[in-house]
Formats: structure tokens, sequence, C-alpha cells
């Protein structure tokens, strides 16, 4: 199972790429070349944050990650049932997704694009229309609230739905 965050497999790609005839390299080279003048960024590889002794060893890193995805599934887990019962549910989940992506790399990049997502949202808020909208709808909600309280306390008075009897 590869996660993208062993260094071993990373570092023997680039050995691999470094050994490749001249004109292999060449050729990758201008592909860089061209990708960097075209404006895209490149991004190093993931690499696990486990410390050096545990990725040292394979059976001990695989266990390693074995405990980060349990740890980060229970805390998304826990997330989950917060959004229901009292609690921040969706600090937990992003916490549990920020633990999965110290080691793997999927989890990186759904991290990485749900950052994005908030902050896009963060500034569509932002946005005075926007804001304007939300206040109306706010206000417009508030009222038909009020009028609904207003008509059950005009027809039953102050009492308790699990109270009534047969009117």
């Amino acid at each position: 199972m590869n996660t993208g965050s062993d260094r071993e497999t990373n570092e023997s790609a680039t050995e691999s790429a470094a050994i490749e005839p001249a004109a292999g390299a060449a050729a990758a080279g201008s592909a860089a070349g061209s990708a960097a003048g075209s404006g895209a960024k490149e991004e190093a590889p993931h690499v696990s944050k486990a410390p050096a002794f545990i990725k040292a060893r394979r059976g001990l890193h695989l266990s390693w990650q074995v405990g980060v995805f349990v740890v980060g599934l229970a805390v998304i887990g826990a997330g989950i049932a917060m959004l229901v019962l009292p609690g921040p549910g969706w600090v937990a989940i992003f916490a549990g997704l920020a633990i999965w992506a110290t080691e793997f790399a999927w989890a990186h990049l759904v991290l990485r694009w749900t950052k994005r997502k908030v902050s896009e949202a963060a500034q569509k808020a932002l946005d005075p229309r926007v804001r304007r909208r939300n206040i109306v709808l706010t206000s417009v909600g508030l009222v038909i609230a009020g009028a609904l309280i207003g008509f059950y306390l005009w027809k039953y008075g102050l009492v308790l739905p699990w109270n009534l009897k047969d009117q």
C-alpha cells in the first residue's frame, strides 16, 4: 500500500531519475522549465512526519501509520458525533484531517483543498451584497418565527405542547 509518505520510495524515484541518460534528463529539464515558465509551482513530495528511527524500520513505520489513522479516525468520529451533540464538531473533523495529513498524502491534499474553500467562503461572506442578503433573510426568518410563537401563545397560552389536553 503506497500512502505517498514513504521517504525511501520518494528518494529512490529521485535517484533513478538522476541516473537516466543525459538526453532523457535534458528533455525532463526542458519540460520542467516550460512548466515553471507557465506559472505552475512545483511542490515537494509529501514526507512522513514520523521520527527517523520509526521511518528506518518498515514494520514500525507501518504500525505508526496505522496508529495515526486510528487516532485521526477517532477524532473525526467524535467530530461527526458533535455535529448533532454539543461541541465543536467541524473543528474536531478538521483536526482529525490534520492528524491524517501528517502521514498520508491524500489527506494533505484534502486538507489543503478544504482550507482553500473555507478561505473562499470567508471572502464571499464579507461581500457587502451577500451580507445584506443574509441580514434580510435572517430578519424575515425572525419575523416568521415571532409570528408563529405569537400565534401559539394566542391559541394555547403559555402551556407546553406535551401538557396540552384534547381541546
